[in-house]
């Protein structure tokens, strides 16, 4: 939520930039605590930091993407998550041979790096073109809109002044007509069903179980009898599945068949996966041997679970991991968008908190039955996207006012404003005077 409110006041870029601050300031607390009292407030400005950048970064991209690739640069953050969580496991997994405290000092450590790298690596990119429009900035943004479309030939100059033209006439208008706050997210029937789908993608997200199986992967690979070094090592080569899946999708696929149809498909896919491995451990769980540390398994259905919770990771890399970055988002209006995307990813969040408190205790009290509460849920969310989810493939950001039904009459907003539209190249008029006089 602060980060709402940061991306308005200081920008998407520099909202970044805050958060890679936070990250380098709790991965040094982490690293360097003396104390578990240290190392908890490392964790919660850790935390912050991940609050800001998960909705700062999606949000960031999206204003900035061409409508034809939107989906590939949004679900980029899926395909780095992803990286993440490899580099997290495969780290993980060879610090536990060191005898050290170093063995939990270098992983919270190496938090650093990215973190710098990413504070200093966006200083070389551009402010989003729609935010300097929405402060005023006209010229920075025009400037910036030139350096992402293009001015080499006439036609991609013509495209780059189009685009200009359609983003300064709706998001002019969008100053007067739109407030920023959150009330305004359910003011009228169409802003409440951006934001209903916007909060119900993310939230359906953590309905897929996916980060159930990311954080207590081990614990269900007890359950199939997978013991010791092993459920680690399992767990390393199932964090490399996903990414490998999402980087084909969104490359090949995701702005071809859009945001309704993968989001479809993997709602009624975890249906089946959790079914399947729900039936598996239901009916083939390993039974203790004379010695503690040995079990009887069944090998087959054993293979059979692993292949199920593997599935789960390709499916959620080609359905809900990019296509929720990527639809939370889109569907606002620039006026609210970064305090609609902030709702939306404290629901993500919310969520995730709730399914990683609870799910200890499920797994453990009632097994396999948990798996049914997955298959329950998606079943649900299947037949919310299919008549409640509106196809955003393609649209640009200005055009998803038509898409929910709310547009605005951008030209006649700012005729009774007398500001010029965005196709006077030669405007000169105090904006913030003209909006001060408006209010």
């Amino acid at each position: 939520m602060l980060a709402g409110w940061a991306s308005d006041k200081l920008g998407r870029k520099r909202s970044i930039q805050l958060g890679a601050v936070f990250s380098m300031w709790g991965s040094a607390m982490q690293c360097g605590a003396s104390n578990v009292a240290t190392l908890l407030v490392g964790r919660i400005i850790g935390g912050f930091a991940i609050g800001i950048l998960s909705m700062a970064v999606p949000l960031y991209n999206t204003e900035i993407a061409p409508p034809k690739i939107r989906g590939l640069l949004v679900g980029c953050t899926q395909q780095l998550i992803g990286i993440g969580f490899i580099a997290a496991n495969w780290i993980g997994y060879g610090c536990q041979f060191i005898d050290s405290d170093v063995s939990w000092r270098l992983p919270l450590g190496l938090q650093l790096v990215p973190a710098a790298s990413l504070f200093i690596g966006i200083q070389f990119l551009p402010f989003s073109p729609r935010w300097l429009l929405e402060v005023g900035r006209d010229d920075e943004a025009r400037e910036v809109v030139y350096k992402l479309y293009g001015t080499e030939t006439p036609e991609l100059k013509e495209k780059a002044d189009k685009e200009y033209s359609e983003m300064y006439d709706t998001i002019k208008a969008e100053v007067f007509v739109r407030s920023r706050n959150i009330r305004d997210l359910f003011a009228t029937p169409a802003m409440t069903r951006r934001t209903l789908v916007a909060c119900g993608v993310q939230i359906f997200g953590q309905f897929t179980g996916i980060n159930v199986i990311n954080y207590f992967g081990p614990r269900m690979y007890e359950s199939l009898g997978i013991t010791g070094n092993d459920k680690l090592l399992i767990q390393g080569i199932y964090g490399a599945v996903g990414p490998i899946a999402n980087f084909f999708f969104i490359v090949f696929i995701l702005d071809l068949v859009g945001r309704k149809k993968p989001l479809l498909f993997g709602a009624g896919s975890f249906v089946c996966t959790f079914s399947i491995l729900a039936a598996i451990v239901a009916t083939n769980p390993p039974t203790p041997e004379d010695n503690p540390n040995a079990w009887t398994v069944n090998h087959t259905a054993q293979r059979a679970g692993i292949a199920m919770i593997f599935l789960t990771s390709v499916v959620f890399s080609l359905s809900f991991g990019p296509v929720s970055w990527v639809l939370a988002s889109e569907v606002f209006p620039t006026r609210v968008r970064s305090i609609g995307t902030s709702v939306a990813t404290c629901c993500n969040w919310a969520f995730n908190v709730l399914f990683s408190q609870v799910s200890t205790l499920a797994l453990e009290d009632i097994g396999w039955k948990y798996y049914m509460v997955f298959v329950c849920l998606n079943f649900f969310d299947f037949f919310v996207i299919l008549f409640m989810f509106p196809e955003t493939k393609g649209k640009t950001l200005e055009e998803m006012n038509e898409v929910f039904g709310d547009q605005i009459d951008s030209r006649k907003v700012l005729d009774d404003h007398h500001l010029p539209s965005g196709d006077d190249r030669d405007h000169h008029v105090d904006f913030e005077e003209k909006l001060t006089a408006a209010h």
